[in-house]
């Protein structure tokens, strides 16, 4: 992932978040502690029609992993339907009892309350770094209602661009003050913060000029506890996850695992500069039945099937780098009613879909503190079997929810 040797020489983004991540450690700059708020995603595979069915992992994602407050009120609705209703005897999988519950809002909220406690400094605020013009704020804000309402941690909103003005690192101590003139009783000008938690920074969207860059770096050389520090939001990288699939580097980081097991869902990956000419021959070779990924979140980055060989004649031979080529994870066939917001039953329409199950969970760690980690939740996003991409956010799927059969 290197901005002078790997993925962040030839790919701007990663090599910038690389630089500040090399900058603060050749300043003598350490993390306490990180926060991740995490979410493993996942689809079914059945590669043969009618054959054994497998859960294989798309991808982890460790920072801004979103939807977790959706996803829950999505599965209230679904619940209240099926006690005020009983989707009126349509199926005998639709009761109360095949729905689970999903409580990911408070499990999230935990996981940052975790971090402000051991920040150690009650009257700190959380910081949410956002999005200008944030099109996802009502997940984020059932987060900031659970915080103040449950744990009585008080949360800030603001952008790389107000951040710029608005926040210092005082010298000495390293605290990460935020300045909100104005907006404070007994006359106070800034707050402290205890945790940065990143809802935006994921995307080079997001770092329109080096300005952007600048203040990431202000916010990391802080004492404040980041969710993700830069260094945890790079291990998240797709090349990161196409490496631990190869050889015995798994081993070194899995000990007391079960290898196997983890192994065994996980899909076959390469990098396309493999072995020269290797990585790309074997992409155009496989592609029908491959993905190929950047170092990107966010949905609509992807490159599928049939639209392979003629990106790979494109794409030129110094940046084969930056991208991965993974098999592509063959979903069982699952008929469901897809609805279009206005149409009423009229306009169902019954078709092909897929569905993506999401795990969240916190971790807490450093190098003097036991991981503090804890599964909180779940995520189901389905969409039409025939469309490539999965983002809600960018219109590919819609928010569903789990029904368990036994």
């Amino acid at each position: 992932m290197g901005a002078e040797i790997g993925v962040g020489r030839v790919d701007e983004f990663t090599g910038q978040l690389w630089k500040i991540w090399k900058r603060l450690r050749d300043e003598g700059i350490h993390q306490r502690l990180h926060l991740g708020l995490f979410r493993s995603d996942y689809l079914l595979h059945s590669p043969e029609k009618g054959g054994p069915v497998s859960l294989k992992q798309v991808e982890f994602n460790t920072i801004s992993s979103s939807f977790g407050a959706l996803s829950e009120n999505v599965s209230k609705l679904h619940r209240y339907l099926a006690l005020s209703t009983e989707y009126f005897n349509s199926s005998p999988f639709l009761t109360l009892k095949n729905l689970p519950r999903n409580d990911t809002i408070a499990g999230l909220a935990d996981g940052l309350a975790a971090a402000h406690e051991a920040y150690d400094s009650p009257s700190a605020w959380i910081l949410f770094v956002v999005q200008a013009g944030e099109r996802n704020v009502f997940d984020q804000r059932w987060l900031e209602y659970e915080l103040l309402e449950q744990h009585s941690i008080r949360v800030v909103r603001q952008t790389f661009d107000e951040l710029a003005t608005s926040a210092e690192v005082v010298p000495g101590s390293r605290i990460l003050r935020v300045k909100l003139p104005g907006l404070l009783p007994r006359g106070a000008e800034s707050v402290e913060i205890s945790t940065v938690y990143f809802r935006a920074g994921y995307t080079p969207r997001d770092y329109p000029t080096l300005a952007q860059y600048r203040t990431r770096y202000v916010l990391e050389s802080s004492v404040a506890i980041k969710c993700p520090t830069i260094q945890l939001q790079l291990a998240g990288g797709k090349k990161v996850q196409e490496v631990l699939t190869q050889g015995d580097t798994l081993s070194r980081f899995g000990q007391g695992l079960d290898l196997d097991a983890l192994r065994s869902s996980w899909m076959g990956m390469w990098g396309l500069d493999k072995d020269g000419d290797y990585g790309v021959r074997r992409a155009r070779e496989q592609a029908d039945k491959l993905v190929l990924k950047p170092q990107r979140e966010g949905g609509g980055n992807n490159v599928y099937k049939g639209d392979i060989p003629g990106f790979l004649d494109t794409l030129p031979a110094g940046e084969r780098e930056a991208w991965i080529a993974m098999e592509l994870i063959e979903p069982p066939d699952t008929g469901n009613y897809l609805v279009r917001a206005g149409s009423g039953t009229e306009g169902a329409v019954k078709t092909e879909v897929v569905s993506e199950l999401g795990v969240f969970g916190y971790a807490l760690f450093g190098p003097r503190r036991p991981i503090e980690e804890q599964e909180v939740g779940w995520l189901l996003r389905t969409k039409g079997k025939d469309s490539n991409e999965g983002g809600v956010a960018v219109g590919f799927s819609v928010l569903d929810s789990l029904v368990l059969v036994d």
